[in-house]
């Protein structure tokens, strides 16, 4: 297997990742990278069927061991991010997985998704109604940033005056996920993980007392055969929901609004639509622009026993990091994959995952991502960025914005 250095956190790699990808999807789709310790994939096909693929997975410690991996004793530092990842779905494989999943989706259904609709719309059009009269906001902090929190913290049910612990604490969090952080940010992970929790075991203990319509109410009562989540199942899950839930949707909207403003064809095509209230439009314009700048652009999976692919040997303890951002821009699977279409109708893109790991929140995001886009083209159809350049927060794994002003 050839190798080569990738610098995820270059900031021009950062800024536009696509045609370094492009390069190398074409010459070099498969590489292992001794910097990172990881074999990066970033053809369509060989994702897709990783992620599909049983012989991986998001975890590795349940079948080797950290000495027989070579890893070093665990971090104290991070000891209570440590443990909310072993307790939350998507860092575990069969059989924890399919029971924590099963029990989250008896929780978390499509009716209490929809029934968050009206919500949403409302939510939207107050964001928008606090900066009408100022000609301009911060896309990001005013209004990208605010959405997805509330729906959470209204899903979860917390209470309107604690809303704003949520963003800090998983803007924190999150930073872990990054390659490359810091022993700052581990501390700073860490203590946001203990105060999250502890807040919602608190919150969990009310609703035990006096159930309510909310999510959290729901996990505490949901059980199957007999099997409920533990009190750190429970708060783990949670927290995943927060930052998974608002994460690719903050990114989603600034990354979408970008590259709508750098494509003004398309940028009147969905004003049109909404003038119109045309909501199909926008159901099929989100997922191409979620296709288009994929806004959590890479994630990993380990081998989990020995196993062959195109050629490729891999074996069990390795690391793949499967670059999602490169697969949604193959020609093989997208045509002319570099022009935004937002009609485009076939549009099997990776950013939500694929298999056993599928985004349980997509439904959600979706929603959010159409209403939010929407609302915003039709009550300001003159929107537009009030700045040259568009600054990125520094990481690739987790890549946002800063700030992104615009101007209507």
């Amino acid at each position: 297997m050839q190798t080569f250095h990738l610098d995820l956190n270059h900031p021009q790699f950062v800024r536009d990742p696509y045609p370094l990808l492009a390069e190398l999807r074409e010459n070099l789709p498969v590489f292992y990278d001794e910097g990172w310790n990881k074999v990066f994939f970033l053809r369509y096909d060989d994702i897709s069927s990783l992620l599909r693929d049983k012989r991986l997975g998001r975890s590795i410690t349940h079948i080797l061991s950290r000495d027989e991996l070579g890893w070093p004793p665990p971090n104290p530092l991070t000891r209570d991010f440590d443990r909310f990842q072993e307790n939350h779905m998507l860092d575990n494989e069969p059989p924890k997985h399919t029971r924590l999943k099963g029990l989250m989706l008896k929780a978390f259904t499509p009716a209490r998704v929809e029934s968050l609709r009206g919500k949403i719309q409302s939510i939207v059009h107050g964001l928008i109604d606090q900066a009408e009269d100022r000609g301009g906001m911060d896309l990001l902090a005013d209004y990208a940033e605010p959405l997805p929190v509330t729906v959470i913290a209204e899903l979860l049910g917390v209470p309107e005056e604690d809303r704003p612990l949520l963003r800090p604490w998983s803007a924190r969090i999150v930073k872990l996920y990054e390659l490359g952080y810091t022993e700052e940010q581990a501390k700073a992970a860490n203590q946001a993980v203990v105060e999250f929790s502890d807040y919602i075991k608190r919150l969990a203990e009310e609703r035990r007392r006096r159930p309510g319509p909310d999510l959290i109410s729901a996990l505490v009562e949901v059980e199957e055969q007999g099997d409920k989540l533990t009190a750190d199942e429970l708060v783990a899950n949670c927290i995943l929901l927060l930052n998974a839930g608002h994460e690719a949707t903050v990114n989603g909207t600034t990354a979408g609004f970008l590259a709508l403003s750098r494509n003004p064809d398309q940028l009147e095509l969905a004003k049109e639509a909404a003038a119109k209230g045309n909501s199909e439009f926008f159901k099929t314009a989100v997922e191409e622009l979620l296709r288009y700048d994929t806004p959590l652009p890479m994630f990993e999976r380990w081998v989990l026993e020995d196993l062959e692919l195109g050629g490729v040997s891999l074996r069990k303890g390795q690391e793949v990091a499967l670059m999602y951002a490169s697969g949604n821009r193959d020609p093989r699977k997208f045509p002319e994959p570099d022009r935004l279409h937002l009609t485009r109708k076939e549009n099997q893109h990776l950013t939500f995952g694929l298999g056993i790991h599928y985004c349980i929140g997509a439904p959600l995001a979706r929603l959010e991502l159409q209403t939010s886009l929407q609302t915003l083209l039709k009550r300001l159809p003159g929107v537009h960025l009030a700045t040259a350049e568009v600054e990125y927060t520094g990481g690739f794994v987790i890549r946002g914005h800063k700030a992104m002003p615009v101007a209507f």
